[in-house]
């Protein structure tokens, strides 16, 4: 590990070199993409010399435990040995997760894409509230939202939506929350208080650029039409929705949100592409499936991974074993917790691997 944390050192000050100096500032795009690096290593890189501190405390203060006659300062030494030998223990242990590999698409903005499981409206409806869910997460997180696509249901639910949602470290965030949300509530239409098991589907996508996906305009159908609202009427005078099948894959994306058929057809492209980008991710997953079922990411659309039950105001994650009796705060984006866990949870097993 100490090799390890040298070459993030050195790494870390020729960065700071190179910012300092004047030439750097005329490459704006070379700039960014220093600072960047920079800021990445600094956590590391503060750790790594605090912990050089603290061995050479520990040297001095075990000198003085072992060799000092007077009993107070022979005392003093022995309280201030464990204390260093608690914050180096921690540093290391700190460290050790930060060396970890980086998924290189945690910095990605991501396709959050909902739909309606089994339980008819009350499913529809529990999308709408997973939407707003997420929504108000990210408006926690300062993260930006952008409807994409939705198929909205009479009675204000969902059977399907998809937003995109950009900002700094979405999908670190996001990645461990695609599969079924399961949901145990009595529903506004249930007349005798009985309670109902619903489910939702959740698929987080990370957002894929051109380069990411190589798409032949050649296997594309483009179909236009106009805009429909509940019950089927038009909503629109013009042509303006679109929709995009991609004849290899056999996915087919819909968006008439927007009024510029323009602005549909770029939408459908991005949600197209991230869907794409999400098939190869799972395929290449599948191939290491051993690996992939001892990580609470899997990202398994078909894997239960929490129940919401609303009576008892109670959240649990499956996948490691985590209850919370504030399911009211959770649904208003109180999520940080369950989240945390979840990365945790990922970095422990990670790190047995690497044992």
């Amino acid at each position: 590990m100490i090799e390890k944390l040298l070459d993030v050192e050195k790494r870390f000050d020729d960065l700071e070199a190179s910012l300092a100096s004047p030439g750097i500032v005329s490459d704006m795009e070379q700039f960014k993409k220093a600072s960047k690096a920079h800021s990445s290593l600094l956590p590391i890189v503060e750790r790594f010399r605090r912990l050089r501190d603290i061995e050479e405390q520990l040297a001095g203060a075990q000198d003085i435990m072992w060799h000092e006659e007077d009993p107070e300062l022979k005392q003093m030494a022995e309280a201030e040995v464990d204390g260093l030998t608690s914050e180096r223990d921690r540093l290391t242990e700190e460290l050790k997760v930060l060396l970890l590999p980086k998924d290189p698409l945690d910095e990605r903005n991501v396709m959050l894409e909902i739909r309606a499981g089994t339980g008819g409206d009350e499913a529809a409806l529990f999308a709408g509230d997973l939407l707003r869910m997420y929504g108000m997460y990210a408006e926690i997180k300062g993260w930006k939202v952008e409807q994409m696509s939705m198929n909205e249901t009479g009675l204000g639910g969902f059977k399907e939506v998809v937003v995109m949602i950009s900002g700094d470290q979405v999908y670190s965030r996001l990645k461990f929350e695609s599969g079924v949300h399961r949901v145990q509530r009595v529903p506004e239409t249930e007349a005798q208080g009985r309670i109902h098991t619903s489910a939702a589907t959740v698929a987080v996508m990370p957002e894929a650029e051109e380069v990411d996906v190589e798409i032949n305009p050649n296997d594309l159908r483009v179909d236009v039409f106009r805009s429909g609202g509940h019950g089927g009427q038009s909503v629109n005078m013009t042509d303006s929705a679109v929709r995009i099948t991609h004849a290899p894959s056999g996915l087919v994306v819909q968006c008439q949100d927007e009024r510029s058929q323009l602005k549909n057809k770029e939408k459908a492209m991005k949600v197209l592409r991230a869907r794409l980008m999400e098939k190869m991710i799972t395929e290449q997953q599948t191939k290491y499936s051993q690996q992939r079922k001892s990580l609470v990411g899997s990202g398994d659309r078909s894997e239960r991974i929490r129940t919401y039950n609303f009576p008892q105001n109670r959240v649990t994650d499956h996948r490691i074993g985590l209850t919370l009796h504030r399911l009211d705060m959770v649904m208003n984006g109180d999520l940080d917790e369950i989240i945390d866990a979840l990365v945790l949870s990922e970095q422990s097993e990670r790190l047995k691997k690497d044992e």
